[in-house]
């Protein structure tokens, strides 16, 4: 006896359709109320917390997609509730569309107009020569009270070496270096101890004491030289962010060049 028709188109059916549900459920990671979550996407979150230092590991993905499921949950309920419809929301969501956009444009546009290196080692060389930062070497004695200082720069009148009175400064990081402080920039300093010292000439000494937030300084003098630029590779990276913000400002003056505005 023969099947009826109904029964063998049902199952003819069913062998087609269920290769179909198999490649749906292969590319979709999850299906929340009829709303499929693909893979793509929980492989896109991955990918960013693995760029982070994460490591990729099958928990690390069942967590994501956890989490993703969350969230279309509250997203189905908020829409359900009408929300998408409050005006605060409408503004909220316009705003983070426009910053999307504007960073699909400018990645756009820095792609086709990139920096080269090229254009990095030219501005490197620009900075390089006007360059005019001056590195002081200086030592220093810090004390308590203007009377001990005073008291110090008496000792040095007398011709007692600066290195020895250094072993009384409060600073005990450079005290048992006679006072030196290295190379540094004035702007290292607060503003009472760099003016001071960058108004001595070399090998001179403060006559009269300087008082900073820190006590009562005497400062000396020991040589100046122009500040050295760091290497290229160490700033490189810098340089170029510069010169694509400034691509970017480039951009947005021909927009307004162009644009209608009243």
């Amino acid at each position: 006896m023969s099947k009826p028709l109904s029964l063998r188109v049902a199952k003819l059916a069913a062998a087609f359709l269920l290769p179909a549900a198999s490649a749906v459920l292969a590319q979709n990671a999850a299906v929340v109320n009829n709303k499929p979550i693909p893979t793509a996407k929980v492989d896109e979150f991955v990918s960013a917390l693995v760029a982070q230092g994460r490591p990729d590991t099958p928990e690390l993905r069942a967590a994501v997609r956890e989490e993703l499921i969350a969230r279309e949950l509250f997203v189905q309920e908020a829409e359900r509730k009408g929300l998408t419809r409050n005006s605060d929301v409408q503004r909220q969501l316009e705003a983070v569309r426009q910053d999307i956009l504007i960073r699909g444009l400018i990645r756009d546009y820095l792609n086709e107009h990139p920096v080269t290196d090229a254009e990095v080692a030219a501005e490197y060389k620009r900075l390089e020569e006007g360059a005019t930062d001056k590195e002081y070497r200086a030592r220093h004695i810090l004390v308590d009270s203007e009377d001990e200082a005073k008291a110090i720069v008496a000792e040095l009148d007398k011709g007692t070496a600066f290195e020895e009175l250094a072993k009384k400064s409060k600073d005990t990081g450079s005290a048992q270096q006679g006072g030196d402080l290295d190379w540094n920039t004035p702007d290292t300093f607060v503003k009472e101890f760099s003016d001071a010292m960058v108004a001595l000439e070399k090998g001179k000494y403060t006559a009269t004491p300087v008082k900073s937030q820190f006590g009562w300084h005497v400062i000396r003098l020991d040589d100046v030289r122009q500040a050295k630029a760091p290497p290229l590779e160490a700033v490189q990276p810098q340089i170029r962010q510069e010169l694509e913000r400034n691509r970017v400002q480039q951009l947005q003056q021909e927009l307004r060049a162009k644009a209608k505005i009243q």
